[in-house]
């Protein structure tokens, strides 16, 4: 997928003014960053800028102020973290656009940081609006996005500048749209994928997709429940969809035409009550599952077996958890496999990508993020890159 460019494909950028889109949008705790790892993803690409010579002007959102001012939600809140990862000194200018920020680069040296203020605090950020994106544009060169995660919105600071400016594709950006294209777009083969969570409503699209691109679908987390009640399971109490098994249904009468194959658990843990191991805890299988319990994860036997489908997949994708991971001992499964995955990758039989908050959150429990392949940080726009959507802030960055 090279056709973006990157900033391979910049000359000599010494005194020029580069806008990078970015993600500041940390989460905080008594007006502190608990966690910078969305600054570290971008550091690359602005050091490599300022390095090189531009005045580097940060863009990026915080939280929903709706278009208002609200100092609340200041970008200037995340500037600490900022200069901590970078290890320099960055400007904060309270403005966007205009003869603040003109004044601003002025004093900026060649190399220099500033940090803009918040791009939401101006309805035109998320109407894309033709006017607001020039008044930003007027003070700059050229435009660079490194902000994957905020590519599924078609906004001024996403879209609408990289029309209006020669776009690029930051390092974190490249390497994103790099192994997501190895993963799904041309991927080797058999392709895997496992997708779990709660709820089927939310990764209906998702599953629409994959089952047409992979060999290899594994279905995990409550939504695994409404796939067994479509096939005729008592799941018993547990969280289940029932109003959805003619979708689910149909979904398995697709990826039958498509050649894919839905692995669905044949042994489960089942509980009456969900809490930290409860003394009601038993595995069985899953057409021995009782009215008053729910199920909870996936047995060891299924999980053993899905391990052995991982060893014959050249590539893998996988977005949500096996089980209620959060508690245990309902976070075996996906520690498991996610184990056996990681293990796979380290050996260089599996590409792996993995995405979205709770996938994030699992395999960190599960001990393996710095195994996997790759590992997105971005949730809605992994999910509508698994949906198979085009993302705006990415088809902007077209050549």
């Amino acid at each position: 997928m090279s056709n973006f460019r990157t900033l391979d494909d910049l000359g000599d950028v010494r005194g020029k003014v580069a806008l990078v889109r970015v993600d500041l949008n940390l989460p905080m705790n008594g007006g502190s960053v608990t966690d910078a790892t969305r600054v570290r993803a971008s550091a690359p690409t602005i050091l490599e800028l300022a390095d090189a010579g531009a005045k580097v002007l940060l863009l990026a959102h915080f939280g929903r102020p709706k278009g208002e001012r609200n100092s609340t939600m200041s970008v200037s809140m995340t500037l600490d973290a900022v200069e901590d990862v970078l290890g320099r000194e960055v400007m904060f200018i309270p403005e966007i656009q205009g003869p603040v920020v003109e004044q601003s680069i002025g004093i900026l040296r060649d190399g220099d940081i500033g940090l803009l203020e918040n791009t939401r605090f101006w309805a035109g950020e998320e109407a894309n609006d033709a006017d607001f994106a020039k008044g930003i544009a007027a003070n700059a060169d050229f435009f660079v996005n490194d902000a994957f995660s905020a590519a599924h919105r078609a906004h001024a600071s996403t879209v609408g500048l990289a029309q209006i400016l020669p776009a690029y594709a930051g390092r974190a950006m490249e390497k994103e749209l790099t192994a997501l294209a190895a993963a799904l777009d041309s991927p080797e083969q058999p392709v895997a994928a496992v997708v779990g969570g709660a709820k089927v409503s939310s990764k209906l699209a998702v599953l629409e997709n994959l089952v047409g691109k992979v060999q290899h679908l594994i279905i995990g987390g409550g939504m695994a429940n409404t796939f067994l009640a479509a096939r005729g399971v008592d799941v018993g109490k547990s969280l289940c969809e029932h109003d959805l098994t003619d979708t689910a249904n149909a979904i398995m009468d697709k990826a039958d035409h498509a050649g894919c194959t839905v692995h669905l658990p044949y042994d489960v843990v089942v509980s009456k009550e969900f809490a930290a191991n409860p003394p009601s805890l038993r595995t069985c299988n899953v057409h021995e599952v009782a009215d008053d319990e729910m199920i909870l994860d996936v047995g060891p036997q299924a999980v053993e077996a899905l391990g052995d489908v991982l060893k014959t997949c050249k590539t893998l994708v996988w977005n949500g958890p096996m089980g209620a991971f959060e508690t245990e001992p309902f976070d075996e499964a996906t520690v498991s496999l996610a184990q056996t995955a990681a293990a796979l990758s380290k050996g260089e039989s599996l590409i792996s990508v993995a995405g979205g908050g709770d996938t994030v959150a699992a395999l960190n429990h599960a001990g393996v993020s710095g195994d996997f392949s790759y590992i997105s940080t971005a949730g809605g726009a992994f999910l509508e890159w698994m949906e198979g959507k085009e993302l705006p802030g990415v088809a902007a960055l077209k050549a």
